[in-house]
């Protein structure tokens, strides 16, 4: 299986222990109602708290020098960026934890492109599903070129990796082969490696679509990150679709050795392990928020809580510098952990 042959992998220098996996969600980075549209506002704000998370400064107000890393020109700028080589060149180093692995979900990338051709159903022996893998790729890599971008503007220095490019594949939809070398490889070297859910090739189907957050469970596994931070539009996990007025956030689930969970908060639904289950079923048509959930629930098992949020907001930072405990009634958002 995946998970063995990734254990296999000779690692060149065993790096820190990753501090933190986080998930960009697709709905809180991109405008779902509009094709290939990124949300910038929240974007920048992921990445602002994504860099004051990592910052090793002692916090006594002083403004930090942050070194952007996007050099190159961007649409619609009236000049080439400028570069001082010789500032930089004399700077003792970045200031920063990079030992963060970022997944970003597709949003209003490659979702179309995916659904009009039927990639993720596979048979590459159709033009339409060919042209289509094409398609989806271009789309979603274009967006996390952005992504890269937007973290380099902010100092990290992170590097965008495709699954399929990296071999990635998949039997059956599951995840088959997924070669993490590079990316144990790029933390070790003091980069941030940014992946994304992505088209790839699958044994028994010819192709389909590898989700984020089956990247995240399998990273989790094989690197045991202290937490996760799922990054989303809403505050976490609600017992029903979060639009309508009677729907109450779930603060608190518990995961036995089984992989089956249950609410311990709030009270009210306490013991109950039905009502995540009917709330994803009710309202998810593509599969997103369940196999979050169920990939989230894998995770804790290995004794590593899971924290989901609002992007952009100050429970997202606590989030993403692991400030969250079952205790913090004052912070908006789901903890999902093991019951050990």
């Amino acid at each position: 299986m995946a998970e063995e042959a990734a254990q296999e992998q000779p690692s060149p220098t065993a790096p820190r222990p990753v501090r933190c996996i986080v998930k960009l969600g697709g709905a809180a980075i991109t405008n779902k109602g509009e094709l290939e549209s990124i949300n910038e506002d929240n974007l920048r704000s992921a990445c602002a708290q994504l860099r004051q998370a990592m910052s090793e400064s002692d916090g006594d107000g002083s403004p930090e020098k942050v070194l952007g890393m996007d050099w190159s020109k961007r649409q619609g700028d009236p000049a080439d960026p400028a570069v001082d080589a010789e500032l930089i060149a004399g700077m003792a180093g970045l200031g920063i934890d990079t030992n963060f692995i970022v997944v970003h979900g597709a949003g209003s990338f490659g979702h179309f492109q995916a659904s009009r051709s039927g990639v993720h159903k596979g048979g590459l022996c159709s033009t339409l599903v060919k042209a289509g893998f094409v398609a989806t790729r271009i789309s979603v890599t274009s967006l996390n070129q952005e992504i890269v971008r937007a973290l380099a503007r902010e100092g990290i220095p992170s590097v965008g990796m495709s699954p399929f490019a990296c071999g990635w594949s998949t039997k059956q939809r599951k995840l088959a082969s997924a070669n993490a070398s590079q990316i144990i490889q790029s933390l070790h070297a003091g980069f941030v490696p940014v992946l994304h859910g992505d088209a790839v090739l699958d044994e028994f189907l010819d192709c389909t679509i590898l989700s984020g957050d089956v990247i995240i469970r399998h990273l989790a596994q094989l690197l045991s990150p202290k937490y996760v931070v799922f990054l989303t539009d809403v505050h976490g996990v609600y017992d029903r679709p979060p639009t309508d007025p009677n729907a109450v956030l779930l603060r608190e689930i518990e995961v036995d050795d089984n992989g089956s969970w249950s609410i311990v908060k709030p009270a009210l639904l306490q013991g109950n392990n039905k009502g995540v289950e009917i709330s994803v079923a009710a309202h998810d048509t593509t599969g997103g928020m369940e196999t979050k959930i169920l990939e989230a629930a894998v995770i804790a098992r290995l004794g590593i809580d899971v924290y989901i949020t609002k992007a952009g907001t100050e429970h997202s930072m606590r989030a993403l510098k692991g400030d969250v405990s079952t205790d913090s009634e004052d912070w908006l958002g789901t903890i999902i952990r093991s019951s050990k």
